[in-house]
């Protein structure tokens, strides 16, 4: 069945770069845990989310050691959190392959977190969006760096049907933590 463009709820898809991670000798890239930083960026990013009102109603996490603390840290600032489902195809995955996995979320679902690895997610995002709003595509184009996240807004009647170029841009952040003193 195709899917006239523009027909469906107003859906969001929140794309979140793994917060800073180490870069330990002789530990598997897959395994690389945070750094400082990234343990301090991680919980600014949730706490973003939140006050933005972007909490998702389910989220896809890479494997990757690195994006499991991300969202572990982001999601520990919220009440509840959602569910979260952990899938190795987001690790090192390019544009399609993350789309791949993006559209087998339920219909239900409105606001969708992705949380991985770049270069996929900022190839991604340039190409789902149609356009954006202020500077959004030029800030992605420029650098999507560690805990960057991008807000793309559709409608549709289910995530299938989110397509390149069928989305708007309308925000992007850069979260970071404070170091204590």
């Amino acid at each position: 069945m195709i899917e006239r463009a523009g027909a469906g709820p107003l859906r969001r898809l929140v794309v979140l770069r793994h917060a800073k991670s180490a870069w330990p000798v002789d530990v598997a890239d897959h395994e690389r845990p945070l750094a400082p930083r990234g343990r301090r960026d991680a919980p600014a990013a949730g706490r973003a989310l939140a006050e933005a009102d972007w909490l998702p109603d389910l989220a896809l996490c890479s494997t990757a050691v690195r994006a499991r603390g991300t969202w572990d840290l982001a999601a520990g600032q919220w009440g509840t959190p959602p569910p979260v489902r952990h899938d190795r195809r987001l690790y090192a995955a390019g544009p399609s392959g993350l789309l791949a996995v993006v559209h087998e979320a339920p219909a239900e679902v409105e606001t969708l977190l992705l949380i991985g690895h770049n270069p996929g997610l900022e190839e991604l995002v340039l190409a789902l969006a149609a356009d954006g709003l202020d500077d959004t595509l030029e800030r992605v184009r420029t650098k999507f760096p560690t805990s960057a996240i991008a807000v793309l807004s559709w409608r549709g009647t289910t995530w299938r049907s989110l397509a390149p170029g069928t989305a708007l841009l309308t925000s992007v952040i850069v979260p970071r933590g404070r170091k204590r003193k």
